[in-house]
């Protein structure tokens, strides 16, 4: 009979990312409904020190597979891994976070755990003791509420959205043999390229301050630049911006780019397509500033400024200086 609430932690360079701990707070809540236990499965090679560390968020057990064919990440190995652990111990439901890596992992899990998942949830909750999943729908238009008939019941979860609690639990940290096999891996990493920029990645930001077509140019960046260096946010931009070669493709938000779920969101000459308002109307809060009023932008803003930005965000960088200070 499937039991527990499991989940798939992430870990870059020996580190847990955020969207770990966000995981294994909601996988808790959702345990704690049910009177079941957390598990969480982290891969890797020189990791099992760090597992512990996700029994502060409500994990009662950790399966570790530390093994060199799991560093750096390749979708068959940590597929063949994570599916390898499921069967043997039948969770009932299974959670990933919506990052890069997990909606690759999670969409080649689907198949080989033979399951359905809903993706890139904005809330789960038990309902009738099954996994009730909401997911935006239709570029954010509307929500759907899925329920998963197979097992385990997988979803997974927009990074940024779900709170992190700490609730201490066991933690205690299992070994498992992810049973690789080197030949059959069809994927090998040669080389990895890393942002040498040391700035947090947009989809962990808790603020971003985003340009589009009414930066005009590249050069107008600087100014969001300065901005965001005193708010310690992410410069983010629009497609047009991207596409017009202003900004490089990883800093592209929208539907098409990363979705996001700051606590602020700046949109500076943003117009605010469909397209874009699909990858951040989760924010917690929104600012727009243009110089068109009627920007769709305005319709999903908690505050709006009708102006110039070359005006408005030169300002607003010396106030928050002042209010920082």
């Amino acid at each position: 009979m499937a039991k527990g609430v499991w989940i798939v932690a992430e870990q870059r360079d020996g580190a847990f990312r955020k969207i770990s701990f966000e995981l294994a707070s909601t996988a808790r809540k959702l345990a704690d409904q049910l009177s079941d236990e957390v598990c969480a499965i982290v891969l890797g090679s020189g990791i099992k020190g760090i597992a512990g560390e996700l029994g502060k968020y409500g994990v009662d057990k950790v399966f570790v597979a530390d093994n060199p064919a799991l560093e750096p990440y390749t979708t068959d190995a940590y597929a063949a891994a994570v599916a390898k652990i499921a069967k043997e111990n039948d969770p009932a439901i299974l959670l990933l976070g919506a990052s890069v890596q997990g909606k690759d992992l999670s969409s080649r899990l689907v198949g080989k755990l033979a399951t359905g998942m809903a993706t890139d949830c904005t809330d789960v909750k038990i309902a009738d003791g099954k996994l009730l999943a909401i997911r935006p729908m239709y570029a954010g238009k509307c929500f759907g509420e899925v329920v998963v008939s197979g097992s385990p019941q997988m979803a997974s979860l927009r990074p940024n959205v779900f709170s992190i609690v700490e609730n201490a639990k066991a933690g205690a940290v299992v070994d498992f043999d992810p049973g690789l096999d080197p030949a059959q891996l069809k994927t090998k990493v040669i080389e990895v390229q890393k942002d040498a920029s040391g700035k947090v990645d947009l989809t962990e930001a808790n603020i971003i301050v985003s340009g589009g077509r009414g930066m005009k140019g590249p050069e107008g960046y600087g100014i969001l630049e300065e901005l965001a260096a005193v708010l310690g946010a992410t410069v983010g931009a629009s497609r047009a911006a991207v596409d017009a070669g202003w900004r490089p493709q990883s800093d592209q938000v929208g539907q098409t780019g990363k979705v996001v779920s700051p606590n602020l969101y700046i949109a500076c000459g943003i117009s605010g397509a469909i397209q874009h308002l699909a990858g951040m109307s989760s924010s917690k809060y929104i600012a727009a500033i243009n110089k068109d009023s009627e920007a769709p932008i305005f319709t999903k803003a908690d505050y709006g400024v009708v102006d110039d930005l070359f005006k408005v965000v030169p300002e607003l960088t010396k106030e928050c200086k002042k209010l920082l200070a």
